[in-house]
C-alpha cells in the first residue's frame, strides 16, 4: 500500500473552503510538497464552469508549475469536487489522470458534511491513497 498523503489541518481547510465557494460548479486545484508532506495549496479555476467537470486554466496552471519549480516542491496532488457524487473517480478523471506520481484528491458535497478521498489512478487502475491530516 502506498504512503498516506499528508496535509496540514490548514490547507485541508483551504481546499475545503475553495470547493463550497465555487458550488454548485466543481472546484479544483494542486497541493505542493515535499516527501509526501503537503505544504503549499494553488486554488485554481475551473475553466469549464461545470458541475460535472473540470479543467484547469493551462496559463494558471504553467504559472503554478513555475512557482513549484522555484521554491523546490513536487505537484503531490490534484484536487476536485463532485458536487452531486460521490468522492470516487469518474470514468473521465480516470481518462485525464495523466500525472501517474500525483494523488488524485476527490471532496464529495453531495453530504452535509464534505467527504474526501485520495487515489492513485494508473493505466486506468484506482487504488485508495489514505489522507492523513495533521495539526
Amino acid at each position: 500500500m502506498a504512503a498516506p498523503l499528508i496535509i496540514p489541518s490548514n490547507i485541508f481547510t483551504d481546499m475545503l473552503a475553495h470547493c463550497r465557494a465555487d458550488y454548485p460548479n466543481e472546484a479544483c486545484g494542486i497541493l505542493a510538497g515535499r516527501n509526501g508532506e503537503v505544504s503549499k495549496i494553488y486554488k485554481m479555476t475551473n475553466i469549464e464552469n461545470s458541475p460535472v467537470s473540470y479543467m484547469l486554466d493551462s496559463r494558471e496552471q504553467f504559472k503554478v508549475i513555475k512557482d513549484m519549480r522555484d521554491n523546490n516542491l513536487s505537484m503531490l496532488a490534484i484536487f476536485h469536487s463532485h458536487p452531486s457524487s460521490a468522492a470516487y473517480p469518474s470514468a473521465k478523471d480516470v481518462s485525464l489522470a495523466f500525472y501517474e506520481d500525483a494523488v488524485y484528491i476527490i471532496v464529495s458535497l453531495m453530504e452535509k458534511e464534505p467527504v474526501v478521498k485520495g487515489f492513485s489512478i494508473k493505466e486506468g487502475n484506482i487504488e485508495e491513497i489514505e489522507i492523513e491530516i495533521v495539526y
